[in-house]
């Protein structure tokens, strides 16, 4: 049994020296739940695929070849950039850009608006914000195909107030996609948001009244800057599930709305994926999303300094 701690001891001094031991719940299941299923998805991108499904226990750059380049259908032609891979994820990364860019154009009004309410309403304001994400995501991405297809409520509004002569196809466009996107991770960035501006001190923007700024001014040399690590958060929670999701393009896109999530995830499904492949696209997101955290990280210590 643990020693009892002495009378009068602080709170650190109590724990202190028994760091780690209180530390090894979480590094077990930061281990078990997130290290272990790297680590696999890892050796798995450098396997052989198996010609049935699955894979073949011999070491191979194959899947990571086969991203990069083109060697024509049977693997014999001069080497080319695969560019349809290459595609995918930049259109990936433009998608989670602008759904990034959308939910902060309208994640910080919204932000702005719900802290500047009476203490006594702000629970009920985000209780509205978090309300519709209480319900599965994919129930809320096929209630978002029903909502806009073409024999949808939307185009019927429309219909029946005139201001479309014909319904509108919206299904399979980049427009649902982006759509779908928005929905699915707007709180990520209304939540982050209202956390800084509700620190925010609002004597700041008298002070800068005061000295005869206008709200522009004021918004832009004093509010953002103070609240900047709220969006930064928000930016981040958005972009990098967005990044990676495969809902709203499969349900709401098509094949010209193809993103890197729908990749892998076909890969992975039925007796024909392509394991390796997959694992590898897999890791390639990974790294690319980790190189760029890690450059906000030194940017934000090199500020910090």
């Amino acid at each position: 049994m643990a020693a009892a701690a002495p009378a009068g001891a602080t709170r650190s001094e109590i724990y202190r020296g028994n760091g780690p031991r209180l530390m090894l719940p979480v590094w077990a299941f930061i281990g078990i739940f997130l290290v272990l299923p790297v680590l696999l998805m890892a050796i798995y991108s450098f396997l052989t695929k198996e010609f049935r499904g699955g894979v073949i226990w011999e070491i191979t750059l194959a899947a990571y070849d086969q991203f990069f380049l083109d060697r024509g259908l049977f693997g014999d032609e001069p080497p080319q950039i695969e560019w349809t891979y290459i595609g995918i994820f930049w259109r990936s990364i433009w998608q989670a850009g602008l759904a990034t860019f959308f939910c902060l154009l309208i994640g910080f009004p919204t932000a702005w608006f719900i802290a500047t309410r009476n203490a006594a309403v702000r629970p009920v304001w985000l209780f509205l914000v978090t309300i519709p994400y209480w319900v599965n995501l994919l129930i809320r991405t096929v209630s978002m195909k029903f909502l806009i297809r073409d024999t949808g409520p939307l185009n019927e509004f429309l219909l029946w107030l005139g201001v479309i002569s014909e319904p509108l196809s919206l299904i399979n466009t980049n427009f649902a996609v982006q759509l779908g996107l928005f929905y699915s991770y707007l709180p990520f960035m209304v939540l982050p948001v209202y956390a800084a501006v509700e620190r925010y001190d609002f004597a700041l923007s008298e002070a800068a009244a005061d000295l005869y700024a206008d709200n522009w001014t004021t918004l832009r040399l004093v509010i953002l800057p103070v609240v900047k690590p709220g969006i930064v958060a928000g930016c981040i929670l958005v972009f990098v599930p967005s990044l990676g999701a495969f809902l709203a393009p499969d349900l709401l896109g098509g094949a010209k709305t193809f993103m890197i999530g729908s990749l892998i995830e076909e890969q992975f499904k039925g007796a024909a994926g392509n394991w390796p492949f997959g694992a590898a696209a897999a890791m390639i997101l990974l790294t690319i999303v980790l190189g760029v955290l890690l450059l906000h990280a030194r940017a934000q210590a090199k500020g910090g300094r």
